[in-house]
């Protein structure tokens, strides 16, 4: 072994421990998190048997905690593309990839949801202190960019008024509302989600030509 390669070594063996010691993190508070729980980062530290110290280097907060394990949950979700110039299109692929995501990490999903609701009332409280915020908001991004070939042949304003309709059938929302109060199964879940979707952008579109 010459002298770059050994260098390469040791640069290298680090870098892959403190992947593999995020990974055993993230895999950890998965699994906490899909038994309902909301999980701070010293509790995913003794789970892991990770010190505390080490474990607040790779995540100073539980916002920043569980928003990584959110994106861990998205998974292909965030590298989402379309080849489709149509909207309707776009949008209903970008909903068959993320229904069954979003069911197979419900509990996951849940729990950031419960952590965003406890610091929306403790910041209404006074109580939150120095804890940074847990910010959600991928969706805006995606239902922006599945609409985007409508971008040029509706007013900005009639833009924003589809992709925020949108965001109400798109999500966890959607399983709280139709699993959760109506009682549906996963198929006729998507069924009636992917209906909606369809329609909003059907109406959106017949507004363009208009």
């Amino acid at each position: 072994m010459d002298v770059s390669q050994a260098q390469e070594q040791q640069v290298s063996e680090p870098k892959g421990a403190r992947a593999r010691t995020r990974k055993l993190m993230l895999e950890t508070a998965i699994a906490l998190m899909q038994q309902g729980q909301t999980p701070s980062v010293s509790d995913v530290a003794e789970a892991a048997g990770v010190s505390r110290a080490t474990a607040y280097r790779y995540f100073p907060s539980q916002a920043a905690l569980v928003h990584a394990v959110v994106d861990e949950g998205l998974g292909p979700i965030l590298n989402w593309q379309s080849a489709s110039d149509d909207p309707e299109t776009r949008v209903l692929d970008l909903l068959a990839l993320t229904m069954p995501r979003v069911a197979e990490f419900e509990a996951t999903f849940k729990a950031a949801l419960k952590l965003s609701l406890e610091q929306w009332a403790q910041r209404r409280a006074g109580t939150l202190g120095a804890e940074p915020p847990f910010k959600r908001g991928h969706r805006v991004d995606l239902l922006q960019m599945a609409i985007a070939p409508l971008k040029n042949k509706l007013p900005d304003a009639k833009f924003q008024r589809l992709a925020k309709a949108l965001s109400l059938v798109y999500g966890l929302e959607v399983l709280i509302v139709l699993k959760d109060l109506w009682g549906l199964e996963f198929e006729e879940t998507t069924e009636v989600a992917t209906w909606a979707a369809a329609a909003l952008v059907r109406a959106a579109m017949a507004e363009s030509v208009a």
